[in-house]
C-alpha cells in the first residue's frame, strides 16, 4: 500500500503524465514491481494510461475532491466556532442553493445552544433571520418564486402575516445590512443574520440569543461583522461546502 501511494503521489506531480520508467526511479521502485502496481491502479481506476504515460484516474480525484470538501467543512466549523467563543452566541452559516435554504454549520455549545429547528427552515424562510437575510439578497423574480412554493404562514404570534407586507420588509433591507428578527420562528428566542458576499449566491451568518437577553443583541451583531470581516478574506469560506 506504501509503494502504491508514493506512485499516485509522484503521479499527482506530473500534470501532463510520466511514463513507468520514470515514475520507478523517482520512487525508488524496481521496474517490475512499478509495472505491476501501476497496472493494479489502472485496473482500480486509480490511474489511467494513455500513450505510454500514467495520469491520475477518476477514483483519485473522487478522493482528493472527498479530501478538499472535508478540509473546507473543517475550516467553516473552525471559524464559526471561534466567532462563538469570542462571542458567546451560537453562529449559523447558511446559503440559498438550487431555489432552498441551507443551514450548512451550526455552532453551539451547552451554555449557548441554537435554536431549535422545531419547523422546516427550508419552508419557513419567512419567519427567521436566515431566511429574510437570503431572501433579501435575491432577485424580486426568485423572490417571488420562493413564497410561491412556501407562502408565508404565521408560526408564532409576530410571525409576518403575508407575502406583501415580507416582500416590502424586505424591499426596505438595505444592501449588507443586518437582518433582525425577534421571536417571529420561536417564542423567547431573537435573531440577527448579516448577509456575505459571496459571487453570486447569497450566503450569510447569523446569531441567536434568549430573548431575555435581546439587549445583547445589536452589539453581538457589530461584534459578528468585525469578526466576519477580519476573517473570512483569508478563510475564503466555500459554497460548495
Amino acid at each position: 500500500m506504501q509503494r502504491a501511494m508514493r506512485l499516485l503521489e509522484s503521479v499527482a506531480e506530473h500534470e501532463h503524465g510520466a511514463p513507468a520508467k520514470q515514475l520507478a526511479r523517482e520512487t525508488g521502485l524496481a521496474l517490475p514491481t512499478a509495472y505491476h502496481l501501476l497496472r493494479t491502479l489502472v485496473h482500480e481506476g486509480y490511474l489511467r494510461r494513455d500513450q505510454g504515460l500514467f495520469f491520475l484516474g477518476e477514483a483519485a480525484e473522487r478522493l482528493s475532491s472527498s479530501g478538499a470538501q472535508e478540509k473546507r467543512r473543517s475550516t467553516i466549523a473552525e471559524t464559526l466556532a471561534h466567532w462563538r467563543d469570542a462571542i458567546g452566541v451560537p453562529v449559523y452559516y447558511a446559503i440559498y442553493r438550487d431555489g432552498e435554504i441551507e443551514v450548512m454549520c451550526v455552532s453551539e455549545t451547552p451554555g449557548n445552544p441554537a435554536v431549535e429547528e422545531w419547523a422546516d427552515f427550508r419552508e419557513t424562510a419567512h419567519a427567521h433571520a436566515i431566511g429574510q437575510c437570503l431572501l433579501s439578497q435575491l432577485g424580486e423574480d426568485a423572490r417571488r418564486d420562493h413564497l410561491d412554493r412556501y407562502p408565508v404562514q404565521a408560526i408564532t404570534p409576530y410571525t409576518v402575516r403575508d407575502n406583501h407586507t415580507l416582500l416590502r420588509r424586505l424591499d426596505r433591507t438595505r444592501r449588507m445590512e443586518p437582518v433582525f428578527e425577534r421571536q417571529e420562528y420561536a417564542l423567547g428566542t431573537v435573531c440577527a443574520a448579516i448577509p456575505i458576499t459571496m459571487g453570486t449566491t447569497a450566503a450569510t451568518v447569523a446569531i441567536s440569543l434568549p430573548a431575555h437577553q435581546a439587549d445583547r443583541l445589536a452589539a453581538a451583531t457589530r461584534q459578528l461583522q468585525s469578526e466576519v470581516g477580519r476573517l473570512l478574506g483569508s478563510l475564503a469560506i466555500s459554497i460548495s461546502i
